[in-house]
C-alpha cells in the first residue's frame, strides 16, 4: 500500500545540545558520559508531519516470533556478530549539511581481507572524520573513509585486519536480491548506545520512497524498504541479516513520533561500490540532476499516464504499483527546461522502467555521455536526450578556511534540498570575520569588496587579495530566501588566522590534507578622516545634547573563548573620557578580556583601531583607547561627577537601545543598591561583586546596555552598563542586567591613566552583601554600633557581611576576613555603604573592626594585588582550551586542584568525544602531576599522535575521575597563547608539532568556531549571537 510516507527519525541520537545551525537534529548517540553539566539532555525528535499507512506492518507483526530465538536464528546471530562493530567518531568540522560532532554507530564487515567495512553516509559524513571500531571483543581499531556516496546513505571505512590479533574476522555476505517481502529480518547492532543489540523485525515494503530527514543529509533517487524493528539512536549502519546470515539491507532511518517503524537502504549500490573498490576500479555516479519519486498508478493517471501506457506497464511488471515521476528538476542542471515536475518516466534508452535501482545503474554506466528518456506530460508523450554528469564533480571534497569562516562549492545535497542551480560558494561555518546577522549556517556568498565571487576559485583569487583589518562590503543570500539580497560589512582578520588553508579529501589516508594558498597581506595604514556628529533635538539643556559627542559605537570581537565567556562578538557604547588621549570607558560585558579586536567607530563615521588599557576586576568597566590623530570630529570628553547620585535625585538618561539608536528621557533615580549577581558553577564567568548599582524610573534603562545618567549642565552621573549575569536553568540563556555605576567610583583609575600610571589596585579577596540591623543585631553587632549606622547614613540602614571568599594562591600574612563576618569600619571609617569599600583599593594593609561569631574585633587586613586576575596564558590541546583558573573561578571555589583549567571545547574534537568537559581541572597526565600549564605542556607534548593517553582530572564540585584519550594533531594542534606586549596583537603563538615548539601558527587543522561554553547548553555553537 502506498499512503503518504511518515516523517522519519535518524538512528543516530541527538548530541548533548540543541540543534545547530538552525539544522534539524538527527539523532545521535553522543560519546563522553563523564562529561559535567547539562549532558543528559532529552531527546527532541522532528516533528510528525501527516498520516501513514501501517497497514501491512500491523499485518506482519502476526508472523513475528513471540518466544526466544529458534536454534537457527541464534547459530546465525553467533556468525554475525563477529562481523559488526561499534564506530564512534568525531566530525571534527562543519562541512556541507553535517555540522561538527561526535557520536557512535554501528558497522560490518563486507570483505575481511581488505579491511572494508559498510555503514551510512551519515556517518562517515561529507567532511572530515575521525574514528576508531570496536569489535565484538572489545578489540579496537582506528578506521579511516575510502568512500561516501554522494547522493545514498552508504560509506564504506577501511581497517587494518591485522590489528585484530584476538578473534577471527569474517565478512558479511551482501544479498540484495534476497530481500522480500514477509521476510523475518534481524538487526544487528550498536543500539541505543549499547555494545550489541539485536532487534526482530518482517520487512514490509520494498517500495517506500527515501526517508527526508529535513534540512540535514537526506538520501533520494531510490527506493526503501520498511519493517518494523525498532530500532533507536547508535544503530546507523546495523545490517540487516535473514535467517541464513546475509545481509539483505542497511539500517539507515526511522519513525521520529516514536512508532516502530524503521527504513533500510537496499544494498545494491553499496555492493556495486564494494566490487569497484575490490577490483580497483572508479566508483562512477552519474546523475541528471532531477529528482524522482515512486508515485501510485492512481496518482500518475491523475498526472496524465494514459491506458495504454499503464497496460503496458502493468504488464512488462506484473508486480509493480508504481512509477518514476520528476519531482525536482535543479535549474541549470542537465535536466533543466527538458524535464517538468509531474512528468511521468516510461523508457530509459528504448527500455521500459519503473525502479530507482536500474535507473542507477544506466546512468552510472554512462557518465559524460547522453541517455534517452521518454516521458509522459499530461497525456502527451516527450522524448528528450539529456547529458548525464559526474555526481562527484557536484559534490565537493575540499574547503577552504579564511578568517575564522569555513566555504566550499555549492554540494548537490545542498541543490537538490532548496531546488536551486549547482553552483554558488556556500559558507559552512559562519564564523570569525564571516559571522554575520545570525548564528545561521546556509549562506551563499554573491561578492566580496564589491567583485562577484561565483565559485570557489574565483572567492580564493578575490579574499586572497584583501589586506589585513580591511573592512569590505559582502552581499549574500540564503538558501532559504534567495529573494533577498543581504548587504554588510566585514571586518577582515587576518592577524589571529594569518594563513588561508585549503583542505582537500584524500581517500587513501582518509585525512583532508591541509596546504596554505596565501599569506595574509599587510594592513594598509590607516589615514585620518573628518565626521560631525548628529545633534540631539528636544532637550531642556543645551550641555545634555552635547553629550552625544562623547560617545563611540564599540564592536568587540574574541577569536579565542577564555574566561568562561559566552560569546564571541559584542557591541556597545563606550563613553569617551578623554578626547586628547583617546581614552574610552565600557562595560566589561562588551570588553571581558583583551585578547580580542575592538573596532571603534565616532560620529557613526570614522571606524579606528582600539586596544585595552585597563580592565576592572570588580566594578565591571574597561578603558580602552583609539588614536586620535586619526580622527577629526569634535569629540568631547565627557565630564565624570565627582560626587555621588542619591536615591530620589532628579537626572537625565542618555541611552542606546538594541539597534544602536539614541534615546533620552527625564527621569529619577528609584534605587541604589549592592549588586548581587547570582553566581554559576557550570560557567563560572567575570561579574560584578562589591559595588554598588543604580536604577532609574523609565522604561528606557531596560531597553538600554549602554547610556549615561547626566546632570542639567551636562555632568555624567553615572554610566549605564550592560552587567553579565547568570545562566537561566531554564531557557539556557545568559541574562543581562542594565544597571547605573556612579562615577566616583571610576575618578581614581582615570586620573592615573590620564597621567600614564597603569593603576595598581589592592582588594579584599571577599564577596560582600549588605545585611540589616535586625540581622545584624542577631549576629552580635551592638546597639551602639547600630545607632552609628543610623546616624551614619540616613538613607539605608546597612552593614556589609563577608558571603565568599575567594581562593588566592599564596597565604596571606596577618589576619584575614571569614565567611559571616560583619565589617564595622575600615580605617577608622563606619561603612554603611558600598562605595565606602573603595578605600581598599589604594592600601596594602588595612585597620578593620569586625564582629565574627558575636565578637567584636580589631584587624589589620592584607589586601592582595589585583594585577594577576587577568588570563595572560592559554593553551588549545585536542580541542579544549585551558588556562589557569581564572577569577571567577577562584570566587566560586574553596580549593584549586591544579592550575590546568579546562575553559571550553570544540565540538567535533577529541576533548569532547572522550569527555573531557568545561570546569574540569587536570591534574595528571599519564600519572605525572601537571601542577600548571608549563608542566602540562612538557607532558602532553611527548605524547605521540593517535595514540591513548590517560588524565587525572577533578570536576568543579570535587569529583575525581580518569578519561582516557587519544591524540589528534592533523585536526586539533597543539598551541600555546602567551601574553606579549611586542606582538602586534598583544599575544604570541607557538605551535608544537612533533614535539616541538615553533613560532605561529600550525600547518593543519583550522581555528574552530565551533567552541563551547562551560554550561555546554549554549545554542549558538560557540560564536554568540551578538
Amino acid at each position: 500500500m502506498n499512503g503518504p510516507n511518515a516523517t522519519p527519525r535518524s538512528k543516530r541520537k541527538e548530541p548533548p545540545h540543541h540543534a545547530i545551525d538552525a539544522r534539524h537534529p538527527k539523532h545521535l548517540r553522543p560519546n563522553g558520559d563523564l562529561s559535567s553539566g547539562g549532558e543528559n539532555t532529552p531527546e527532541t525528535h522532528d516533528d510528525f508531519e501527516g498520516g501513514f499507512d501501517e497497514f501491512e506492518d500491523t499485518r506482519l507483526q502476526a508472523l513475528l516470533p513471540t518466544g526466544p530465538d529458534t536454534a537457527e536464528w541464534q547459530a546465525t546471530i553467533e556468525t554475525v556478530v563477529r562481523n559488526v562493530v561499534s564506530i564512534r567518531f568525531c566530525q571534527t568540522c562543519s562541512f556541507d549539511t553535517d555540522p561538527a560532532l561526535t557520536s557512535e554507530a554501528t558497522g560490518f564487515v563486507v570483505d575481511a581481507e581488505r579491511g572494508y567495512i559498510l555503514t551510512n553516509r551519515h556517518v562517515v559524513g561529507s567532511g572530515p572524520f575521525w574514528g576508531y571500531c570496536v569489535f565484538d571483543n572489545h578489540e579496537e581499531v582506528d578506521a579511516y573513509p575510502v568512500y561516501r556516496d554522494p547522493v545514498h546513505d552508504f560509506g564504506i571505512l577501511k581497517f587494518d585486519p591485522k590489528a585484530i590479533k584476538y578473534m577471527p574476522v569474517d565478512s558479511l555476505p551482501l544479498r540484495p536480491d534476497l530481500a522480500k517481502v514477509g521476510v523475518e529480518i534481524r538487526v544487528v547492532g550498536n543500539d541505543a548506545g549499547e555494545k550489541l543489540s539485536i532487534l526482530s523485525g518482517v520487512i514490509s515494503r520494498l517500495d517506500r520512497n527515501a526517508p527526508e530527514y529535513g534540512d540535514g543529509y537526506s538520501d533520494f533517487n531510490t527506493c526503501y524498504y520498511q519493517a518494523s524493528a525498532a530500532a533507536s539512536g547508535g544503530s546507523s549502519g546495523s545490517p540487516v541479516v535473514n535467517i541464513d546470515g546475509y545481509a539483505v539491507a542497511l539500517q539507515a532511518g526511522g519513525r521520529a513520533d516514536g512508532a516502530s517503524t524503521d527504513y533500510f537502504l537496499p544494498l545494491d549500490r553499496p555492493l556495486r561500490a564494494l566490487q569497484c573498490l575490490q577490483n580497483g576500479k572508479p566508483i562512477t555516479r552519474g546523475d541528471i540532476q532531477c529528482q524522482f519519486l515512486l508515485k501510485p498508478f492512481d496518482e500518475c493517471r491523475r498526472l496524465g499516464l494514459t491506458p495504454e501506457w499503464e497496460a503496458q506497464m502493468r504488464k512488462a511488471f506484473p508486480k509493480e504499483t508504481n512509477m518514476l515521476v520528476a519531482e525536482i528538476v535543479l535549474p541549470e542542471g542537465p535536466s533543466h527546461d527538458k524535464i517538468e515536475e509531474g512528468d511521468v518516466l516510461i523508457k530509459v534508452n528504448g527500455e521500459l522502467l519503473t525502479q530507482f535501482i536500474r535507473l542507477d545503474d544506466i546512468l552510472d554506466s554512462s557518465v559524460d555521455g547522453t541517455v534517452k528518456l521518454l516521458l509522459l506530460r499530461g497525456g502527451e508523450e516527450i522524448e528528450v536526450e539529456i547529458q548525464v554528469g559526474d555526481l562527484h564533480k557536484i559534490t565537493p571534497d575540499r574547503f577552504v578556511s579564511v578568517s575564522g569562516g569555513s566555504f566550499h562549492s555549492l554540494s548537490y545535497q545542498q541543490a537538490r534540498l532548496y531546488g536551486v542551480a549547482c553552483k554558488g560558494v556556500y559558507v559552512c561555518e559562519a564564523g570569525g570575520s564571516f559571522r554575520v546577522d545570525n548564528a545561521d549556517n546556509g549562506w551563499i556568498i554573491q561578492t566580496i569588496d564589491h567583485k562577484k565571487t561565483p565559485d570557489l576559485e574565483t572567492f580564493i583569487d578575490v579574499v586572497k587579495n584583501i589586506p589585513d583589518k580591511a573592512r569590505v562590503v559582502v552581499t549574500y543570500k540564503h538558501l532559504r530566501d534567495l529573494h533577498t539580497l543581504n548587504t554588510t560589512i566585514i571586518y577582515i582578520d587576518r592577524h589571529w588566522s594569518k594563513k588561508m588553508k585549503l583542505a582537500v579529501r584524500n581517500d587513501e589516508t582518509g585525512l583532508w590534507d591541509f596546504s596554505n594558498l596565501a599569506d595574509a597581506l599587510p594592513p594598509v595604514p590607516p589615514v585620518p578622516r573628518k565626521a560631525s556628529f548628529i545633534q540631539l533635538t528636544h532637550t531642556s539643556h543645551p550641555a545634555v545634547a552635547d553629550l552625544v559627542r562623547s560617545f563611540v559605537h564599540v564592536n568587540c570581537t574574541m577569536p579565542v573563548k577564555l574566561d568562561g565567556f559566552p560569546k564571541n562578538r559584542k557591541w556597545g557604547m563606550g563613553l569617551v573620557i578623554d578626547a586628547e588621549k583617546g581614552l574610552v570607558v565600557i562595560s566589561r560585558a562588551i570588553v571581558p578580556y583583551d585578547l580580542c579586536d575592538i573596532s571603534i567607530t565616532i560620529a557613526d563615521s570614522i571606524v579606528v583601531e582600539g586596544k585595552v588599557v585597563f580592565l576592572h576586576p570588580l566594578q565591571n568597566y574597561a578603558i580602552i583607547q583609539y588614536d586620535p590623530k586619526l580622527v577629526d570630529a569634535p569629540v568631547l570628553s565627557a565630564k565624570l561627577s565627582t560626587e555621588q547620585i542619591t536615591q530620589g535625585a532628579s537626572t537625565y538618561f542618555i541611552g542606546y537601545n538594541r539597534i544602536g539608536r539614541i534615546v533620552h528621557a527625564a527621569t529619577t533615580v528609584t534605587e541604589i543598591f549592592a549588586v548581587t549577581i547570582p553566581a554559576n558553577s557550570g560557567a563560572p564567568r567575570y561579574r560584578a561583586v562589591n559595588v554598588d548599582a543604580i536604577t532609574i524610573d523609565t522604561s528606557l534603562s531596560g531597553q538600554c546596555g549602554s547610556g549615561v545618567l547626566v546632570a542639567q549642565d551636562g555632568t555624567v552621573q553615572a554610566l549605564w552598563l550592560t552587567y553579565l549575569g547568570e545562566r537561566s536553568p531554564s531557557t539556557h540563556r545568559d541574562e543581562e542586567y542594565h544597571l547605573g555605576l556612579a562615577t566616583p567610583s571610576l575618578m581614581p583609575v582615570i586620573s592615573q591613566i590620564q597621567q600614564g600610571i597603569v593603576p595598581k589596585l589592592r582588594m579584599l579577596s571577599v564577596e560582600f552583601r549588605a545585611i540589616q540591623m535586625s540581622q545584624a543585631r542577631l549576629m552580635g553587632v551592638s546597639e551602639e554600633w547600630i545607632h552609628k549606622v543610623s546616624l551614619a547614613n540616613t538613607a539605608h540602614h546597612q552593614l556589609f557581611m563577608v558571603t565568599k571568599r575567594t581562593f588566592e594562591r599564596e597565604e596571606q600574612e596577618g589576619d584575614g576576613l571569614l565567611e559571616g563576618d560583619i565589617v564595622l569600619t575600615l580605617n577608622d571609617k563606619l561603612i554603611t555603604k558600598i562605595s565606602e569599600l573603595d578605600v581598599m583599593y589604594s592600601h596594602e594593609l588595612l585597620d578593620a573592626v569586625i564582629v565574627r561569631d558575636c565578637q567584636e574585633l580589631h584587624l589589620k587586613l592584607p589586601t592582595v594585588a589585583a594585577d594577576d586576575v587577568e588570563t595572560d596564558h592559554a593553551v588549545t590541546f585536542c580541542g579544549a582550551v585551558l588556562h589557569r583558573p581564572h577569577h571567577a573561578v577562584r570566587q566560586q571555589i574553596s580549593k584549586l586542584f591544579s592550575e590546568v583549567y579546562v575553559s571550553a571545547r570544540t565540538r567535533g574534537s577529541p576533548a569532547y568525544q572522550y569527555g573531557l568537559a568545561p570546569t574540569n581541572f587536570i591534574t595528571h597526565v599519564n600519572g605525572k602531576p601537571t601542577p600548571d600549564l608549563e608542566s602540562f605542556i612538557a607532558a602532553v607534548v611527548k605524547i605521540p599522535d593517535n595514540t591513548y593517553f590517560r588524565l587525572r582530572a577533578m570536576t568543579f564540585d570535587s569529583v575525581p575521575w580518569v578519561v582516557t584519550m587519544k591524540k589528534n594533531e592533523h585536526y586539533f594542534p597543539t598551541m600555546e597563547l602567551i601574553k606579549d606586549p611586542n606582538e602586534e596583537t598583544g599575544w604570541r603563538r607557538v605551535t608544537y608539532e612533533g614535539g616541538k615548539g615553533i613560532q605561529g601558527e600550525p600547518e593543519d587543522g583550522v581555528m574552530s568556531a565551533g567552541l563551547e561554553d562551560s554550561t555546554e547548553m549554549d545554542v549558538d555553537v560557540g560564536v554568540a549571537n551578538e
